[in-house]
């Protein structure tokens, strides 16, 4: 991302905080995103998570809403620590 600023990484847990930082419901978020309801709901389920330009526009959105996401030290599961941005 730009101005040094590390890539948040999508996964269910930062997709429902975006969304609740931003106070939408999952129909509000499909709409911003232009993406299905049922979308938001499988990313937020952990059934898929977003890529490509859904990535990149999410980014941009968390950072105009100013959401800043802090993962706490040995909340990562091994899943998350081979991921890389």
């Amino acid at each position: 991302m730009t101005k040094g600023k590390p890539e948040i990484e999508w996964n269910a847990d930062t997709i429902k905080a975006l969304r609740k930082h931003m106070g939408l419901t999952q129909t509000e978020m499909s709409k911003e995103l232009g993406t299905r309801q049922q979308t938001i709901s499988e990313w937020e389920t952990g059934m898929y998570k977003p890529r490509g330009a859904t990535r990149t526009l999410l980014n941009i959105i968390a950072e105009r809403a100013g959401f800043v996401y802090h993962i706490e030290e040995g909340e990562r599961d091994s899943k998350e620590v081979g991921d890389s941005n």
